[in-house]
């Protein structure tokens, strides 16, 4: 079974950068997708970012596209979200998720579809 433990979150003010991490237990880190996903007082948890086991393949949203990156090191057992130009609207508590997916080599963007989640992170953006 895979834990997973995000850091990296804190203030910032906009049009700064921060990234985050997300550092997995257990031998088969591997074998998950991972995504990233947020969560705003009174909003929905919607993903951010996502990829495939072996980084092959990326997905981001509309709303970080150019300005949020994620990669995965399995070596590290660590997924990364660079985020940079940060915005106020980016506030958020910040989840990575991970998904056993041993099918073939693709993303996945519906909360639903994840086995895991980390605590969370708390991302502030201040203008």
């Amino acid at each position: 079974q895979v834990q997973l433990v995000e850091s990296g979150g804190g203030l910032v003010q906009a049009g700064g950068s921060l990234r985050l991490s997300c550092a997995a237990s257990g031998r088969t880190f591997s074998s998950y997708a991972m995504g990233w996903f947020r969560q705003a007082p009174g909003k929905e948890r919607d993903v951010v970012a996502a990829i495939s086991w072996n980084g092959g393949h990326t997905y981001y949203a509309d709303s970080v596209k150019g300005r949020f990156t994620i990669s995965r090191d399995n070596a590290k057992n660590t997924v990364y979200l660079q985020m940079n130009s940060l915005k106020p609207e980016d506030t958020a508590v910040y989840y990575c998720a991970a998904k056993a997916y041993y099918s073939g080599n693709r993303y996945f963007t519906e909360a639903g579809t994840y086995d895991l989640w980390g605590q969370g992170t708390q991302v502030t953006v201040s203008s």
